[in-house]
């Protein structure tokens, strides 16, 4: 292990783990430059097996020769940086998670032809912001039956450390994408139907037999609080809503999201 003692806060090496921004990491200029941070061993075994390369490690002391190891064993000669928890506290801003960071390459975007070519099931989020509804979608799309999720691009990144962390590494385990400004009519041309799931009238029960027997469905979910554009829900093949009781009218997304994948999985 090429273990490194953290003595001086202001290393330039240290950047990527305490002075740089999401959106400085990501570097939209270069992307092929881009890098993201994974947190918890867990998440970057996951990164590991998905392919991602790994540039350098922030380990708290303790956790070297602990649970730690076998991750950082994975990462080759990369640098490990290390130091007690309050100190690595301090120069991160933040509690960690498990003690371990990891600062990894982006990897290359796949097309939505590649995502989706085997898909049955794919989700799509539509302007979804909040990170950690966005990690917490993306376990629900592992656990509960879709093949990929399609993001708009004004949605938060799945990369982002808290998105990843949420998801407990399943954004490298479940394939994705952005889609393009006529996405609707771009998964049509694939032989995706399109359920929009909101709270309107006229509307499926998430639990209707009809939508089970779909080939290929695309669950359409949108953003915190203002739910899909009026457009979106036109556009869609369905609007489908979950029943609610006691006077609730909505559920969180990603409440949502799990309820909406678990009912519309495919049955065989």
């Amino acid at each position: 292990m090429n273990i490194i003692p953290i003595t001086d806060f202001s290393a330039p090496e240290l950047d990527v783990y305490a002075r740089l921004t999401e959106a400085q990491l990501l570097n939209r200029h270069n992307l092929r430059e881009g890098l993201f941070i994974a947190e918890s061993p867990k998440v970057i075994d996951r990164a590991l097996d998905a392919g991602c390369v790994p540039v350098s490690i922030l380990v708290e002391t303790s956790h070297i020769r602990g649970e730690s190891q076998s991750v950082i064993e994975r990462c080759g000669d990369i640098p490990v940086y290390t130091a007690p928890f309050h100190v690595l506290t301090n120069l991160t801003g933040y509690q960690l998670t498990r003690g371990m960071l990891c600062a990894m390459r982006r990897p290359p975007l796949p097309t939505l032809e590649a995502v989706c070519k085997d898909a049955r099931r794919v989700a799509v989020l539509e302007d979804v912001m909040n990170p950690t509804n966005l990690g917490a979608i993306f376990r629900s799309a592992a656990a509960l039956g879709m093949d990929a999720v399609l993001l708009t691009p004004a949605c938060s990144n799945p990369l982002y450390r808290r998105s990843a962390r949420v998801s407990m590494g399943t954004v490298f385990q479940v394939p994705w994408t952005y889609l393009g400004q006529n996405w609707l009519s771009d998964l049509k041309e694939m032989g995706f139907q399109t359920a929009a799931m909101a709270l309107k009238e006229d509307t499926l029960c998430v639990d209707d037999p009809k939508l089970r027997q779909v080939e290929r469905l695309a669950v359409v979910l949108g953003t915190e609080g203002e739910g899909l554009r009026d457009e979106t829900i036109n556009g869609c093949d369905f609007t489908v809503k979950i029943p609610m009781y006691h006077g609730v009218d909505s559920l969180n997304v990603a409440a949502a999201s799990a309820v909406a994948f678990w009912e519309l999985r495919p049955r065989t």
